[in-house]
């Protein structure tokens, strides 16, 4: 291959590569999706260049070109909101949505496990004392006892803000471990959807026997929907990933958890979006006692309706033929 020859045949490519580096951010967004395949291609011409000993001038050229692409290949991006709203609009539904029954076998065990333990509570009060710390629940008691003049907020606990910061921590390590705990054969996940449970059945049992229900009910109910949700989720995604470690079905263990990775991952995403917004609720809507009541459960019960036709109806356009798509045979 002869110098002449080579930039005859390529050196319109080159100035159309220069011209999308040098043109304006909308025109690059134009070329994105092509814009890697003609990077490959510019880094090969600078290879042939310099192993055919070609004048230095056109090598440093094309070098420039190569820097430049992989600074706009690589280098920041501008923020787009085109990502994230996809993902919360249709990516988390969808993929909430084909894993139902599996979400469904969880939350049916959270809550049948939640209610068991609520109404062995009402019926034996003595029976918390073998399961939860006395100071525990005296904590618990602090916070939902009408007549405290710091009621519906947590010891050391003074803002609106050091609440949400309070309620974002132990909201998401909560998660983080029934979701992390999953590659214990999924064990894990299992054991801490089941105590986090009973935990719950034990506490609001407990508040019913103290009578301080009046004021525990209108708390939960306002950010309960998004939360306990988030916390099925991120148990149901790390059984999912704890389960596909072990049964590959025939793929290699890293194949295998690559597959459920692609379920899992969107999973405990969206867990965390439902935290961050329970988390939200909590401190700066649940916490306002002057409220009244009525508006208070109106909401929550509206968080119950709004979560629930969310998971039924959002992402639907396209489903179908993203599904038969991705069941498609390869060519």
């Amino acid at each position: 291959m002869t110098q002449g020859n080579f930039i005859r045949r390529r050196s319109v490519f080159w100035d159309d590569f220069e011209k999308t580096l040098r043109g304006s951010a909308k025109e690059r967004r134009k070329q994105a999706a092509s814009f890697p395949r003609k990077y490959r291609e510019l880094t090969q011409d600078l290879n042939t260049a310099r192993s055919h000993g070609f004048d230095p001038a056109l090598i440093e050229r094309l070098n420039l070109l190569v820097l430049e692409g992989n600074q706009l290949l690589y280098g920041q991006r501008d923020f787009s909101w085109k990502e994230p709203a996809d993902f919360v609009l249709r990516v988390f539904p969808r993929v909430a949505r084909s894993q139902w029954r599996g979400i469904g076998a969880s939350l049916l065990l959270f809550y049948g496990i939640a209610l068991f333990a609520l109404i062995l509570t009402v019926r034996f009060p003595g029976l918390i004392y073998e399961f939860v710390a006395e100071e525990r629940l005296e904590d618990i008691e602090y916070m939902y006892d009408p007549d405290n003049s710091r009621f519906l907020t947590p010891r050391g606990v003074e803002t609106d803000a050091d609440m949400f910061g309070f309620y974002i921590y132990n909201n998401v390590s909560i998660a983080f471990s029934a979701f992390a705990s999953g590659i214990i054969l999924g064990v894990g996940s299992l054991f801490i959807l089941s105590f986090n449970g009973a935990f719950l059945g034990l506490i609001t049992g407990h508040i019913i026997n103290k009578g301080y229900g009046q004021t525990f009910f209108p708390f939960v109910i306002g950010h309960s929907s998004f939360e306990l949700t988030a916390l099925v989720l991120s148990a149901y995604g790390g059984l999912l990933l704890g389960y596909r470690f072990f049964i590959t079905q025939g793929l290699s263990r890293a194949a295998s958890l690559r597959k459920a990775g692609r379920t899992a991952i969107p999973l405990i995403a969206g867990a965390a979006l439902l935290l961050l917004l329970a988390a939200v609720i909590e401190a700066f809507w649940s916490s306002k006692n002057e409220f009244p009541p009525t508006l208070r459960y109106t909401a929550g019960i509206g968080g119950w309706f709004l979560l629930g036709a969310y998971f039924l109806f959002s992402g639907r356009r396209g489903e179908k033929d993203a599904e038969y798509e991705s069941r498609r045979p390869a060519p």
